[in-house]
């Protein structure tokens, strides 16, 4: 069911929708080179057999796992036969192409860059992290986004009509509710959506009327569980997590569920999680809620001792309370500012009465003499120099007026006032 034609092609409006710079490219056949990137079963190989069906210029296929530098070479030296190029230029498609590696990808610079071949390259990676920069420069990108499940349902009323190359020829009773629903748990993958389709038709025998009867129940056979729609070593990994931890800052306990409930599902390391929570809960919340560092660490000891499934509980408990407690990153600031004095100035040496004295003798020569503790005074505390002589008046924790760190605030307040 791969499209043949740009009218055929299903979603990616945003870059082969009318008059949009692919789809302009593509049809007055003007095409430079390009990396397409996205999720599995978006469209990416399609296009490229669009293309290849749509251009007058020649087109070779490599695939980045199979191939090597010969494999290059091979293309290059036939785009530079004119008896074999007939004059055309040379559209080269490759395929996984975040595979080649760094020798590889350099073999390929020299003839992209001189216009030998046009590439076409197409990565389920980032291509800003995988590929090699110089290729990236001279390519446009265009990201591909995991396809509606309007646009899959379209290919999957296709497959069940089409005489051709779907199932036309054969009685098939199934619904659009049943196809949609086909659609949606495929998460934007066509691939996943049409190979679930295809083990339902060939798997269901026919009624007596000769139909095959494509049910909700069959389907969910087919399926079995709704498709993870990110790689947990992927970019998607760290889109993901970056999407918890910025949810618990925003205080979205709904969002934030959402996204360990993703990731655990990937099959993401738990103690990994576990850590972020813990981060979170330190940088984000503070001292604003101090317990919820204390959940967060029991949440952590908790999962390592009891694995998954049980894990997801104690994880679901932290994330929920650093989402859902007051902010502050009063601490956070504070020793960064602190850490910043120490590296960049001379923050001096520790004031004489707060030295240690452990060895008789040390204190004649001034080491802890006219130190005051504090319990010996009333409300237990007492005036005395506690910053270095080089730091005096230098402010680096600055509680804030939110949770429990406006109880802080009024205390610091409180000694400031009494001493």
């Amino acid at each position: 069911m791969s499209p043949r034609t740009l009218d055929e092609y299903s979603g990616q409006d945003h870059i082969v929708g009318s008059g949009r710079l692919l789809r302009r490219m593509i049809e007055a056949d003007r095409l430079s080179s390009i990396i397409l990137y996205g999720p599995p079963g978006v469209g990416k190989t399609a296009l490229a057999r669009v293309i290849a069906n749509t251009t007058s210029s020649r087109f070779a296929r490599l695939n980045a796992v199979t191939s090597g530098v010969s494999d290059i070479k091979a293309v290059v030296a036939d785009a530079s036969n004119p008896l074999l190029s007939e004059g055309r230029k040379t559209v080269l498609f490759i395929d996984e192409i975040h595979r080649f590696n760094k020798l590889q990808q350099d073999a390929l610079l020299p003839y992209v860059e001189d216009g030998t071949v046009i590439l076409i390259g197409a990565t389920t990676e980032n291509p800003f992290f995988e590929v090699n920069k110089a290729l990236v420069s001279r390519s446009t990108v265009f990201q591909l986004k995991p396809l509606e499940a309007t646009d899959i349902l379209k290919v999957l009323r296709s497959a069940v009509t089409d005489k051709e190359r779907g199932y036309g020829d054969i009685e098939i009773n199934v619904s659009d509710e049943t196809l949609l629903k086909i659609a949606e748990t495929s998460n934007g993958d066509c691939r996943t959506a049409l190979n679930s389709l295809e083990l339902a038709v060939i798997t269901t025998p026919p009624s007596a009327t000769g139909a095959i009867v494509i049910t909700d129940e069959v389907m969910k056979e087919c399926m079995q569980n709704r498709k993870v729609i990110f790689d947990k070593d992927g970019e998607s990994h760290y889109d993901n997590i970056s999407a918890m931890i910025k949810s618990m800052r925003g205080s979205d306990p709904d969002a934030a569920i959402l996204y360990l409930a993703r990731a655990l599902k990937a099959g993401e390391d738990i103690e990994f999680l576990a850590r972020r929570i813990m981060i979170c809960a330190a940088e984000d919340v503070g001292l604003a809620n101090p317990n919820a560092l204390l959940i967060a660490v029991a949440a952590y000891q908790c999962a390592r001792s009891v694995g998954m499934p049980e894990a997801r509980i104690p994880l679901a408990e932290a994330c929920i309370t650093v989402a859902a407690s007051p902010k502050s990153n009063a601490s956070y600031l504070a020793i960064d500012k602190a850490l910043a004095d120490v590296e960049n100035t001379d923050t001096g040496v520790v004031p004489m009465h707060l030295r240690n004295a452990p060895v008789k003798g040390m204190e004649d020569l001034g080491y802890h003499q006219g130190y005051k503790y504090p319990h010996d005074y009333p409300d237990h505390i007492t005036p005395q120099q506690y910053m270095t002589d080089k730091t005096l008046g230098r402010s680096y924790y600055e509680p804030t007026n939110i949770g429990y760190e406006e109880k802080i605030a009024a205390y610091l307040k409180f000694v400031r006032d009494h001493t």
